[in-house]
C-alpha cells in the first residue's frame, strides 16, 4: 500500500472520529429497528399502499416482503436524465419476479448546466445539489422502505442524491445510471468551432449546428465532465454495478444491468443474512478511493467540492491538501476530453474503468479492503458486464490498454501525479486543474484585469481590450454571492488569447468544473470576495503569481490589506433566484463542500 495513500487515510480517519462515531451510532439505531414499515399505524400503512395493486398490498401489509424506493432525477429535458422514463416500470416488474415491491417514491430535481451556463438560471445551479439531497430526504422519509434504487446522473444530482440518501444509511442503496449517448462530434473539433465562434469568424448558425452535432441524442454528454466523473466515482465507491456507468442507453445490457441492481439492492435489505447498509459502504477508504479515482482520470474540479460534502454527509472531514497530497503520488492514466481528444465511448471502449481500478489496486493506490454493494473487496469491481443468450454475464477487464493513448498501465502513465493542485498564498486557498493544461503554461506572473461578471470579460474582449498579458480576476461568483456559477463562458475567450501567444490565466471565487481547459485556472478562492477574501481587494495592474507546481497564489502589490474591499451585490431576483437568498447566506466556503448541512465558517 501507498505510504501517502494510508498517511493521508489515517490523517482522515483521526480527524473524523468523533463525527463518524456519532453517524454510525444513529444509522445503527435506525437499522435495529427493523423494516420500518412495521412501525406505522395501520392509517399509515393504507395512506402508503393505496394506490397499489391488490398483491402489492397483500405484500406490504406484512414484515417479511422488501419494498424498494425508487428516487428519479427523471425528466424529458436533460439528455442524460431522459431515458430513466421507463426505468421504473421495469424495475417493479424485476421487483416482481423476485418477490419483492418496488414504489416510485420522489422525483428530484435535475438541472442542467450545459442549458444554464452564461445565464441567470447558473445562479441555482450548486445550490440545486443541496435541494436534491432534501428531496431525497422527503422521498425516503415515509418509513415504508427497505431499499432505495437512486436513478441520477449529471453535475448536482448525483451528489445530491448520495447525500440525501446518506440521512437514510441504514439502507442499502444503489445507484443506477442511463449510460452516455453515443459519440457524436469530436470534442476537438468542438472546441475549435466555439473558440472560432468567440473570434468572430463564424456565425451563430455554425456554432449551433456544431453544437447539435455534438449533443445530439439521449444519454449524457460524452466528455469527461462532472456527469462522467460522477459516474466514475460511483463505480469506485463501490455504489454501482461495475462496468455499467458508460454503457449507452437503450441497449440490452443497459436493461440487463437495470434488473441486476434491482436484485443487488434486494440481496442486501436486513431482511437478509447478506446486510449491506449504505452507511458501511461509505466510508473514509472508500472516499480515499473517489479522490484517487478523481485523481487518476483527470476529473471534474466539482468533485473537490461535492465530495467534501458527502463526507460530511457520513460523518467524515475531508479537505484540500487530503486531494493535493494523494495528487502527488496518484498517475495520470487517462486522456479523456478536455484532458485529450477522445470521449467516454473511447475510453471504455479501450478498457473502461475496471482496467484502471485493477492497474490503481495493483500499484497499491486503492483500499480493496472496503465494503461495496456486491459485499467485501472493490476487487470484484475489475469487471466488466457483457450479454450472452439473453442473460447478463461478467467478464475481467482487458489485462492491456485497446489504445494507450487514451488509457494506460500505471507503470506508464502520462503523468506521474494525478491532475489536481491545490494552491495558496495571501489570496488563501483555490483548486488548480493541470491535467489539461500544458506544462509550459503551469505558472505565470501577470498584472489583473479585474472583473466582476462573465459578461464584462466578454465586453472588454470584444472591445480589443485584452491582447495583452493578464490574469483575469473575476471575483464575487462564489456561494455566499450568487450561488457560485460555473463560468464556462470564459472558456473559448481566454483559450483564443493563449492561443494568439498572449500569457493569460484566471482567478476567481467561482466554479470552472470538468471543462475548464486548458487555461491555468485557480478556482473556488477561499475565503470568498463577500466573506472578507483577498480577492474583493484586487485592483487592475496589481502584480498576481500563480505556480501551480509550488502551490502558490499570491498578489503582489504594496499595502493590499489595507485597501477598502470592492463587493459588489449580485442579482438577487429573477428565474427563481429570490427563493435562494436563506441558501446564500447559510452556505458553507467551498472547501467545506459550499453546503447548507455543514458550517459556514
Amino acid at each position: 500500500m501507498n505510504s501517502t495513500l494510508e498517511k493521508v487515510t489515517e490523517r482522515i480517519c483521526q480527524r473524523s472520529a468523533e463525527n463518524r462515531a456519532s453517524y454510525l451510532e444513529r444509522m445503527h439505531r435506525a437499522a435495529g429497528e427493523g423494516p420500518l414499515r412495521g412501525a406505522l399505524s395501520c392509517s399509515n400503512l393504507a395512506h402508503g399502499f393505496a394506490a397499489c395493486g391488490k398483491s402489492d398490498k397483500m405484500a406490504l401489509a406484512g414484515n417479511t416482503v422488501p419494498n424498494i424506493a425508487i428516487v428519479s432525477a427523471y425528466n424529458d429535458m436533460l439528455s442524460a436524465h431522459q431515458p430513466f422514463e421507463t426505468y421504473p416500470e421495469l424495475i417493479k416488474r424485476t421487483a416482481a419476479e423476485k418477490g419483492a415491491v418496488a414504489q416510485f417514491a420522489g422525483g428530484v430535481p435535475a438541472m442542467c448546466d450545459g442549458v444554464t451556463q452564461g445565464q441567470d438560471g447558473m445562479d441555482l445551479s450548486l445550490f440545486s445539489r443541496d435541494v436534491i439531497a432534501l428531496s431525497t430526504a422527503v422521498a425516503l422519509s415515509h418509513n415504508m422502505f427497505d431499499a432505495a434504487l437512486c436513478l441520477g446522473i449529471c453535475d448536482k444530482i448525483v451528489p445530491g442524491l448520495l447525500i440525501g440518501a446518506l440521512s437514510f444509511g441504514h439502507l442499502p442503496v444503489v445507484f443506477v445510471p442511463a449510460g452516455p449517448m453515443v459519440s457524436g462530434l469530436g470534442n476537438k473539433e468542438k472546441a475549435r468551432i466555439r473558440e472560432a465562434y468567440a473570434s468572430g469568424k463564424i456565425g451563430r448558425d455554425e456554432l449551433l449546428e456544431s453544437e447539435s452535432a455534438a449533443y445530439h441524442a439521449p444519454g449524457t454528454c460524452t466528455f469527461y465532465g462532472t456527469a462522467n466523473s460522477n459516474q466514475m466515482i460511483m463505480e469506485f465507491m463501490g455504489l454501482q454495478l461495475p462496468g455499467g456507468s458508460f454503457v449507452n442507453p437503450g441497449t440490452e445490457l443497459r436493461d440487463l444491468l437495470t434488473r441486476d441492481a434491482v436484485g443487488t439492492v434486494l440481496e442486501g435489505t436486513n431482511l437478509g443474512s447478506q446486510y449491506r447498509p449504505l452507511a458501511e459502504i461509505v466510508s473514509e477508504k472508500s472516499l480515499v478511493n473517489a479522490i484517487v479515482g478523481l485523481l487518476s482520470t483527470g476529473g471534474s474540479t466539482n468533485h473537490t467540492i461535492h465530495l467534501v460534502a458527502i463526507a460530511a454527509a457520513a460523518g467524515i472531514t475531508i479537505d484540500w491538501q487530503d486531494f493535493s497530497e494523494l495528487s502527488g503520488v496518484v498517475p495520470q492514466l487517462c486522456r479523456v476530453y478536455p484532458n485529450g481528444a477522445a470521449d467516454v465511448n473511447h475510453f471504455h471502449a479501450a478498457g473502461g474503468l475496471g482496467f484502471v481500478m485493477s492497474e490503481l489496486l495493483g500499484a497499491g493506490l486503492l483500499h480493496d479492503d472496503v465494503n461495496t454493494i456486491l459485499g467485501k473487496g472493490l476487487g470484484d469491481f475489475c469487471r466488466e458486464p457483457h450479454v450472452k443468450d439473453g442473460a447478463l454475464t461478467w467478464q475481467s477487464t482487458p489485462a492491456a490498454s485497446h489504445d494507450e493513448s487514451i488509457l494506460r498501465p500505471a507503470d506508464n502513465p502520462f503523468s506521474n501525479e494525478g491532475g489536481l493542485a491545490l494552491v495558496s498564498g495571501n489570496l488563501g486557498r483555490a483548486i488548480v486543474k493541470v491535467s489539461a493544461v500544458a506544462p509550459e503554461h503551469h505558472a505565470i506572473r501577470a498584472p489583473a484585469r479585474v472583473f466582476r461578471s462573465q459578461q464584462g470579460f466578454v465586453e472588454a474582449f470584444n472591445n480589443g481590450e485584452l491582447e495583452k498579458d493578464f490574469v483575469a480576476v473575476v471575483s464575487c461568483q462564489g456561494p455566499r454571492a450568487n450561488g457560485m456559477p460555473e463560468l464556462h463562458k470564459l472558456t473559448p475567450y481566454l483559450g483564443v488569447l493563449q492561443g494568439r501567444g498572449f500569457k493569460v490565466a484566471l482567478v476567481t471565487d467561482g466554479r470552472m468544473s470538468g471543462a475548464s481547459g486548458k487555461v491555468l485556472s485557480a478556482i473556488q478562492v477561499t475565503p470568498e470576495a463577500l466573506c472578507g477574501g483577498l480577492i474583493a481587494k484586487i485592483r487592475d495592474g496589481d502584480l498576481i503569481e500563480i505556480d501551480a507546481a509550488q502551490g502558490t497564489l499570491s498578489v503582489l502589490a504594496e499595502s493590499v490589506d489595507d485597501r477598502e474591499p470592492h463587493v459588489e451585490t449580485a442579482p438577487q431576483h429573477g428565474l427563481g433566484r429570490e427563493l435562494f437568498g436563506a441558501f446564500r447566506e447559510r452556505s458553507g466556503p467551498a472547501e467545506s463542500g459550499a453546503s447548507l448541512f455543514t458550517e459556514n465558517n
